[in-house]
C-alpha cells in the first residue's frame, strides 16, 4: 500500500518519470507553525546530483504546498506537497521492454499487477520516496516543537570500510568464557550517538562523520562506480529526546514500527536495534540495562534496549541501524532472460547511484519522524480519553503510575 500511519497518515504517489512525485499527509495537528523552507531543507539533502558519488540526474526537487497550510500555519486539513520532475530520460530505459534488470522490481511488479511504469523503477524507484522526506519533515518540525525531538543519521559502512567504532574485535575470543564477550558497542559509538549533529555528518559527501573512514569510503564508492557496478553500506540513527511510553504492543511495538517503516526503503536488507545481533553474544548479566534516577525520573544506566522495552520507548536515546543492498541497476552488461526466458545480454543505461547510503540519510530520518509521529498522536489519544475518566482510588499504589494514584498526587 502507499499509505503509512494511523492517525499520521501519509501517502505519497507519482513514479520516477511521471509528471510528479509527492504526498498528502493527513493528521497533522492546527496551529504548527510551517513554511516550505521548512521541508525544503531535508528534500535538498535527499536530492540527487549533489555530488560524483551520487547519480548525475539534476533535479531541484522544490517542494510546492497545495494545500493545508494558510499564512505559515497548518489548518489541520490534508496538506497536499508536490514536486515536479524535470530531468526525465524514459528512452534510457529501452532495454527493459525486453528484460527485466537483475534483483530490480521490473518482474515483480509486472506479476503483482500485470502491468508495469515504461521507464525507470515507477513506485520502486527511490524518486517515490522524495514524498516520504516531505512528510517526514514536517512530523519532525511538529516533533522538535513539542518535544526537542532530534533525530540524526549518518553512514556507518560501505562494503567493508566501518567507522573504527563499530568494528566487530577481530582477536580471537573464549566462546566459553562470557567474560571475554566483547560489549555490543564501544565507548566511543556509544558517545558518537548522545552527541552527533547534522551539520556534522554533512561535512562529508559521505555523509560519514568520521573524516578518515569518509575518505576511504569515497574511493570506494569510485572504485564501484569506475568499474560500472554498485556497493552497498548500512545508516545508524539515533532519536534523542523521546518521550517515554510510546509503542503499541503487541503487534505494533515501537521497534515493529521501525522496522515496518525502514523495511519498506528501496534497498533495504537488515534492520536492528539498539545492541543488534552483537547483543546476542553477550550474557543477560551484562546486557541488562539497570534503573537509576535521572534528573529527577527514571532513567537505566546503559541503554543496550536502544530505549525501547516491551515494545514501548524508556525515555531513553532510540538508535538501530538499516542494512543497504548494492544498487539493482549498474551500467555492466549482465547475462540474463528476457520476459519471455530466452537468454541474452542486458546493457543498462540510465542514471543510478553506485551507492545509495549517502542519500538514503535524510530517507531514514523521515521515516523514523513518522513513526515517533504517529505513536505521539496515538499516546495522547489514550492519555487523554483516560484524563476524562475519575481518579483511580480501587487499585493498590504498585498498579498505578504515581502520578495518577490520588495518594500520590497529594504529595506532587
Amino acid at each position: 500500500m502507499s499509505t503509512f500511519g494511523t492517525l499520521f497518515r501519509v501517502t505519497t504517489y507519482g513514479e520516477s518519470h511521471c509528471a510528479s512525485v509527492g504526498v498528502i499527509v493527513d493528521g497533522c495537528p492546527p496551529g504548527l507553525q510551517l513554511s516550505a523552507p521548512d521541508v525544503q531543507t531535508q528534500l535538498s539533502r535527499r536530492r540527487p546530483g549533489q555530488s560524483n558519488l551520487t547519480t548525475p540526474r539534476d533535479e531541484k526537487d522544490l517542494v510546492h504546498i497545495q494545500s493545508g497550510v494558510e499564512q505559515g500555519v497548518t489548518l489541520g486539513t490534508p496538506i497536499a506537497l508536490l514536486v515536479k520532475n524535470e530531468d526525465q530520460r524514459p528512452k534510457d530505459y529501452s532495454e527493459t521492454d525486453l528484460y527485466p534488470r537483475p534483483s530490480h522490481a521490473d518482474y515483480t511488479y509486472l506479476v503483482k499487477y500485470g502491468v508495469k511504469a515504461s521507464s525507470g523503477g515507477g513506485r520502486s524507484s527511490a524518486r517515490e520516496t522524495i514524498g516520504r522526506v516531505a512528510a517526514g519533515a514536517i512530523a519532525e518540525h511538529y516533533l522538535k516543537a513539542a518535544y526537542g525531538v532530534e533525530i540524526v543519521a549518518f553512514v556507518s559502512s560501505v562494503g567493508k570500510i566501518h567507522l573504527p567504532s563499530t568494528i566487530p574485535p577481530t582477536r580471537k575470543q573464549d566462546e566459553d568464557d562470557d567474560d571475554d564477550a566483547a560489549a555490543p558497542l564501544s565507548p566511543e559509538f556509544i558517545s558518537l550517538l548522545k552527541g552527533i549533529t547534522r551539520a556534522e555528518v554533512d561535512k562529508q559527501p559521505t555523509r560519514c562523520p568520521h573524516a578518515a573512514t569518509a575518505e576511504r569510503i569515497t574511493q570506494r564508492i569510485l572504485r564501484a562506480k569506475d568499474a560500472q557496478d554498485s556497493i552497498g553500506g548500512t545508516v545508524t540513527c539515533v532519536i534523542r529526546n523521546m518521550p517515554a511510553g510510546l509503542g503499541e504492543p503487541v503487534f505494533d511495538k515501537f521497534e515493529a514500527q521501525l522496522a515496518h517503516a525502514m523495511l519498506s526503503i528501496p534497498a533495504t536488507k537488515a534492520f536492528e536495534v539498539g545492541s543488534g545481533f552483537r547483543g546476542t553474544e553477550v550474557p543477560g548479566s551484562r546486557h541488562n540495562d539497570a534503573f537509576v534516577l535521572k534528573d529527577g525520573k527514571l532513567g537505566t544506566a546503559t541503554n543496550w534496549s536502544g530505549g525501547i522495552q516491551g515494545g514501548i520507548t524508556n525515555g531513553e536515546d532510540v538508535y538501530f541501524r538499516i542494512g543497504f543492498k548494492s544498487p539493482a541497476t549498474i551500467s555492466q552488461a549482465q547475462s540474463t532472460a528476457q520476459y519471455d526466458g530466452k537468454p541474452g545480454t542486458l546493457a543498462a543505461r540510465g542514471r543510478h547511484d553506485p551507492c545509495v547510503v549517502p542519500r538514503a540519510v535524510p530517507i531514514v530520518e523521515a521515516m523514523a519522524a513518522l513513526v515517533v509521529m504517529d505513536q505521539v498522536l496515538i499516546q495522547h489519544a489514550r492519555r487523554g480519553a483516560a484524563s476524562l475518566l475519575p481518579p483511580i482510588t480501587t487499585l493498590p499504589p504498585t498498579m498505578v503510575l504515581p502520578a495518577h494514584h490520588p495518594d500520590k498526587n497529594e504529595h506532587a
